[in-house]
């Protein structure tokens, strides 16, 4: 006898629930359709449901995602670079208290090295014809960042190795919930043919119709609910063997409409935009923002870094902050607004030759109106720079009253968005100190504050 097992999968979501109705309601529908028929069916995400770009996601510190998880009715996720270091240590280890499913994550551990409670390696389903599906789920290795946080987080092909020797005896099916991105599939893939199906992530990559790489299939769908993914598992029950895989995707562009959708995704934002309005301080002026020209918000955050980092120097790009902060109340909705993104403050320690370069590289002309993705960034433009102890004059680069020395070792504060290489490759190999949890919006509360 066969049987079809039906496993429905999202990933990188990041907050966009303007998409989640649709989603949702289309999830909710095909497992109900599913469970009638007496097929088996999962719901898997693969990470990175939150982003605190949102307001809902920013008040509720992710737990209003876990809720949006419950109610789709979601068997089992793992979780991405943006459940595991956009919230501190605390807020992480709490955030699914209240979920309704499992959270399978095999390389991270607690501040003691144990593994968190609320947290499986591995889990193993059963069919009702008794077909036993292994899952495993692994996390990507942002080392510096979850070592800042107080959490330990493993080589993921250490301990896929130990995963699937242990699991794989015991069940007739094998699959991971990678948010390890596109290359470690594939690469996976080649090396672990014990695994049956890996569903993606993290890389924001569209696989429409799978990807078979020796044996294993690749499924994944995209980025910010664009696509739902689903993947068919045709079994053999009596040899227990699999006969045949076959992916495919919807967009969700093509899904069901659902009734009153817009008023529910409004809500959701009005909810969060509530919920943080809690007054931090009063301006007796305005501050101003200019993507292109001087102005002084964009001075303020750059000086404020600074400070906080305690940095002989620093600078950072004015399109950070989407608008300016009225003379008047300042809430911290007003901050997540203006400084929605997701970045740390950053130190880092080099030789003032080096600096030199890395200040010379920021007064290219062409950076002001590039459009940036990713890296943390939500906004539109880069801006242009704006700098801390930093001064020019007759083609001279000063730090303070002196002249740069190029054997003199000093420490910059930045926004952690320039430290992964994309537009200062020579940053990578340097020494840094992630300043976590805290965000650059927090760094301009505090300074508000002070």
């Amino acid at each position: 006898m066969r049987e079809t097992i039906h496993i429905y999968h999202t990933n990188d979501l990041h907050s966009h629930f303007e998409h989640w109705p649709r989603i949702r309601d289309f999830l909710k529908q095909r497992k109900k359709q599913h469970v009638r028929k007496g097929e088996p069916v999962y719901l898997f995400d693969i990470g990175d449901h939150v982003d605190r770009s949102h307001p809902l996601s920013e008040a509720t510190l992710g737990k209003g995602n876990v809720e949006l998880l419950n109610e789709a009715g979601f068997d089992a996720v793992t979780i991405g670079n943006n459940e595991g270091i956009t919230l501190d240590y605390d807020d992480l280890n709490r955030l699914y208290d209240g979920a309704r499913f499992d959270v399978i994550v095999g390389n991270l551990l607690n501040r003691t090295s144990r593994r968190p409670s609320w947290l499986e390696t591995q889990r193993i389903y059963q069919t009702g014809s008794g077909m036993r599906i292994g899952v495993i789920g692994l996390t990507a290795y942002f080392k510096p960042f979850y070592e800042a946080l107080g959490w330990n987080i493993t080589p993921p092909m250490e301990e896929l190795e130990i995963l699937v020797r242990e699991l794989h005896p015991h069940v007739d099916i094998m699959i991971l919930l990678s948010h390890l991105g596109i290359r470690d599939d594939e690469m996976i893939g080649e090396q672990f043919p014990e695994i049956d199906v890996i569903l993606g992530a993290h890389t924001h990559h569209v696989l429409p119709s799978g990807k078979e790489v020796n044996g294993t299939m690749l499924g994944a769908a995209g980025k910010y609910g664009h696509f739902v993914g689903h993947m068919m598992i045709e079994v053999d029950t009596a040899t227990k063997q699999i006969v045949n895989k076959r992916a495919l995707l919807y967009d969700q562009d093509e899904l069901p409409s659902v009734d009153k959708e817009e008023e529910e995704i409004e809500q959701w934002i009005r909810k969060g935009e509530e919920l943080l309005k809690h007054e931090i301080t009063q301006l007796t002026s305005s501050y101003l923002v200019d993507w292109y020209q001087p102005s002084t918000l964009p001075e303020l955050l750059s000086d404020a870094l600074l400070e906080w980092c305690g940095a002989d120097c620093g600078f950072l790009n004015s399109g950070l902050l989407m608008d300016g902060l009225h003379e008047g109340v300042v809430t911290r909705q007003d901050l997540h607004r203006i400084l929605p993104h997701p970045i740390n403050p950053c130190m880092i320690r080099m030789k003032g030759a080096e600096l030199k370069e890395i200040i010379k590289q920021t007064l290219n002309e062409d950076w002001p109106h590039l459009e940036v993705k990713g890296l943390g960034f939500r906004g539109k433009v880069m801006g242009s720079f704006v700098y801390s102890n930093i001064h020019f004059k007759d083609h001279n680069i000063f730090i303070g009253n002196g002249l740069i020395e190029s054997e003199k070792m000093y420490t910059l504060a930045l926004p952690d968005m320039f430290t992964f290489g994309h537009f200062f490759p020579d940053l990578q190999r340097l020494e840094k100190k992630y300043f976590m949890p805290e965000f650059l919006r927090d760094v301009l509360e505090w300074k508000l504050k002070k």
